[in-house]
């Protein structure tokens, strides 16, 4: 048998971020939807709640995504810069 072999690090971990700013938004907007539907039969103010709840979670979700992929994008080009300023000086002959 042989050893581990020698590669590149797995890039999994690398997606994580991206894939959760997809489901927070939908998560987001799921949960005002539905909380704005119970509000409005306890209140009886079909629809008005349910769509203030939606408004409010499309609102609210988009600005986290933004504000997430915004950050993660700064993340990723100062990552670049780091790996390019790492190896443009050197030479491997």
């Amino acid at each position: 048998m042989s050893g581990p072999t020698e590669g590149p690090p797995p890039r999994a971990p690398l997606y994580g971020p991206y894939l959760t700013i997809g489901i927070q938004l939908a998560a987001t907007v799921v949960v005002f939807f539905f909380l704005g539907r119970w509000l409005d039969g306890k209140f009886g103010t079909d629809p008005w709640l349910m769509l203030a709840g939606l408004v409010l979670g499309v609102g609210g979700g988009l600005t986290a995504f933004l504000k997430s992929a915004l950050t993660l994008g700064k993340e990723e080009d100062r990552d670049a810069k780091e790996r390019k300023k790492g190896s443009g000086g050197e030479s491997e002959r």
